[in-house]
């Protein structure tokens, strides 16, 4: 018995010496948890807004006051013609564009009723509705304030219209959101095992003694899985092209040169795990677990980030698929050229350059 008793004592010890195991047991269920809590919502915060008033009585000031005095929209700008609808919606910061009708405080006491247009970015649907219902429930509270005081009540009539998935068609949200998933993972295991395969092999000590500079080491590794994830995202847009009808609104070229940005992007990420884990089972961990809940969670995809903490917010800054999923809408939906997503673009390049210059770093040119 006391045997058995030293056996375990033996095992608890090595647990708490093997960090790895302390953070798979306790870090990763508190991380889970806290991403879970926080990002999964149907809730929507600090939503952007534009305010198209044509109007600009009092009546309309005070609605305008009482949806942007919530928690759940914020006043980005007010517009002055119909043409600068379709503009803010393709710069991708406002979600709605509240429209209120000429003359709307002398239809509302003349005829009791009077109209506001909601129009909302349906490229997400389900934040869409969501969006609709909120200020439709806004609207509905200061009707029910101004009509306590008055015999023949007023009405206000919400009209919601929805640009670029009028239909509310889900499949517009998770092609592109799919795409980035795939291409993000598939790309990243591809090329993290790579390295972490030669160190396993024995095979990098052939490549240590050759007159291969690391920078050419990292690239001959990534080249040959750039051709590869190519064929795979043609293969997704054709099938979301041809079997689930999705649009392609802008251009195929742009719409393929982001792509090709993308996978470089993800497969220079894949060599920096490969060259900071010592085995295949290490490397193809970090990129299971420390990709799939925040390409799935924080990009963007299923749940809206401006309704998630800021500390959120900030840490889904800093993962390339949400600026990708960004610029496939755009392109795929709204159809956008690279002036509506230069920003984007450019924040994916130099991500893409922080990743490949970290991994020459790290590269090791010895073996332990």
């Amino acid at each position: 018995m006391k045997r058995f008793i030293g056996f375990i004592k033996k095992e608890f010890y090595h647990i708490f010496r093997d960090k790895r195991s302390l953070f798979i047991l306790f870090g990763m269920p508190i991380a889970q948890v806290m991403l879970f809590g926080f990002a999964i919502t149907n809730e929507i915060n600090n939503v952007n807004i534009a305010i198209y008033d044509k109007s600009k009585d009092v009546t309309t000031n005070e609605i305008i006051d009482k949806i942007t005095a919530s928690k759940y929209f914020s006043n980005q700008q007010f517009i002055t013609n119909e043409a600068e609808i379709e503009s803010v919606f393709k710069k991708g910061k406002v979600k709605a564009v509240l429209v209120f009708e000429k003359d709307f405080s002398k239809k509302l006491t003349k005829y009791n009723k009077a109209t506001v247009q909601i129009i909302t970015d349906a490229t997400d649907p389900n934040t869409a509705n969501t969006i609709t219902n909120y200020v439709n429930a806004i609207l509905q509270k200061y009707q029910q304030q101004i009509n306590k005081a008055i015999k023949t009540p007023y009405k206000i009539i919400p009209e919601s219209h929805m640009v670029y998935n009028p239909e509310l068609k889900s499949v517009f949200m998770f092609v592109p959101g799919v795409m980035t998933i795939i291409l993000m993972l598939v790309s990243a295991m591809m090329t993290s095992i790579s390295i972490t395969k030669e160190k396993e092999m024995g095979t990098m000590e052939i490549l240590l003694v050759s007159p291969i500079k690391p920078f050419q080491v990292i690239i001959g590794k990534v080249f040959p899985y750039i051709f590869l994830s190519i064929i795979n995202a043609i293969v997704i847009v054709l099938l979301s092209i041809f079997i689930f009808k999705m649009p392609v609104e802008g251009s195929l070229f742009l719409l393929g040169a982001e792509s090709v940005l993308f996978i470089i992007n993800a497969l220079s990420l894949g060599i920096l795990i490969s060259t900071i884990s010592s085995t295949q089972q290490t490397a193809m961990m970090i990129s299971l677990m420390g990709l799939m809940l925040p390409v799935i969670l924080l990009s963007g995809f299923i749940f809206p980030i401006t309704s998630m903490p800021v500390i959120l917010q900030i840490i889904s800054d800093v993962i390339p698929a949400k600026w990708f999923l960004i610029i496939l809408k755009g392109i795929m939906l709204k159809g956008v050229g690279l002036s509506f997503i230069w920003k984007e673009t450019l924040i994916l390049f130099a991500m893409t350059l922080f990743f490949i210059v970290l991994s020459i770093k790290k590269y090791k040119i010895r073996l332990e």
